[in-house]
């Protein structure tokens, strides 16, 4: 058995063969990725990504970036195309091909039948004298000078740098389009960043608020609190304005200061004019502010500064339905 220093020394010449291999197509790029990228952003139909093996499975990655974010996508294993599959392709589609010896007996064979519907070809290889590169419009040379396998067999940095090509194909084609952040949410309707870009105060904040009047005692404004469950009470003017905002924090605090003075108006202890958020404010907005200020309540106001509702860092994270006593 190796060594925890003979592993991370193998472990580390990996990396370095791999970064080696990306340095050398990146400084390999030339116009006919450049021409690949205008063929993609003028493509009116789909990109249709194929391969087999190993460049089969980077294909499948790539065709998901390209989905993900603007560019419509599908991908077409050879063997099934010259089955008929290849009756899902239209003339007005776009193939994106991938071999790295650019000789793969399958993915060649169907490359006639594609190109007689009137599709044109961009292939990734480490050939340019191949087959796949010649019958193409626009070739990628994605060729590594060797791979992290000892045996320099297994498909190693040369997937890794197929792989990176893809990568920089799929945002080269993001600024292209000008896909936005909303553009990501609307085919990311359940991920993170997606749900954290849908939503706006409105639509997260809780309605039924624990407010009491400045005037109140501490005691009657406490209970308020206790029986919001939402860690905070907030206190407004005799205008019904927003004036200040009593935490779980802040009684905890004035008990442990000996501060915490039950018959005395609350306005005595509340924390003045607190942030706050506006119904109309993005989610991202108010993570921002909560984070910035070190907060986890925040009030939520209308533009006459009355409270409407309150929000809390769990219900922004999704964390569900919010006791904080029993």
């Amino acid at each position: 058995m190796l060594t925890v220093g003979a592993l991370l020394e193998q472990a580390r010449e990996v990396l370095d063969i791999e970064m080696e291999g990306l340095r050398t197509v990146q400084a390999r790029l030339d116009q006919g990725f450049a021409s690949a990228v205008n063929m993609m952003h003028a493509c009116t139909g789909r990109i249709v990504v194929t391969g087999i093996g190993k460049s089969g499975l980077v294909g499948r990655k790539i065709t998901a970036t390209l989905s993900s974010t603007g560019t419509p996508s599908f991908f077409l294993h050879p063997v099934e195309g010259a089955h008929g599959d290849l009756g899902a392709i239209c003339a007005n589609d776009l193939i994106l091909a991938i071999s790295n010896s650019g000789e793969t007996d399958e993915l060649n064979a169907i490359l006639p039948s594609l190109l007689s519907l009137g599709c044109r070809l961009i292939a990734l290889t480490g050939n340019d004298a191949s087959t796949l590169a010649r019958m193409a419009h626009v070739h990628i040379n994605c060729g590594v000078p060797r791979e992290a396998c000892p045996h320099n067999l297994a498909p190693t940095a040369s997937t890794t740098a197929v792989l990176a090509v893809g990568d920089a194909l799929a945002v080269c084609l993001i600024n292209c389009r000008g896909f936005t952040e909303n553009d990501f949410f609307k085919v990311h309707p359940g991920g993170s960043l997606g749900q954290r870009l849908k939503l706006y105060a409105r639509d997260i904040m809780h309605s039924n608020i624990p407010l009491a009047d400045e005037a109140a005692t501490t005691a009657e404004a406490l209970n308020i609190l206790d029986q919001g469950r939402l860690g905070a009470v907030i206190l407004t003017d005799s205008e019904g304005k927003l004036s200040g905002i009593i935490t779980d924090g802040d009684v905890r605090r004035a008990v442990c200061r000996g501060e915490l003075h039950p018959a005395e108006p609350v306005s005595a202890m509340m924390i003045r004019n607190p942030r706050h958020g506006f119904e109309q404010q993005s989610v991202g907005e108010l993570i921002d502010l909560m984070e910035q200020k070190q907060i986890t309540v925040l009030p939520i106001v209308n533009q006459a500064l009355e409270p409407i509702g309150i929000v809390h860092l769990h219900d922004i994270l999704g964390k569900g339905s919010l006791r904080f006593s029993a």
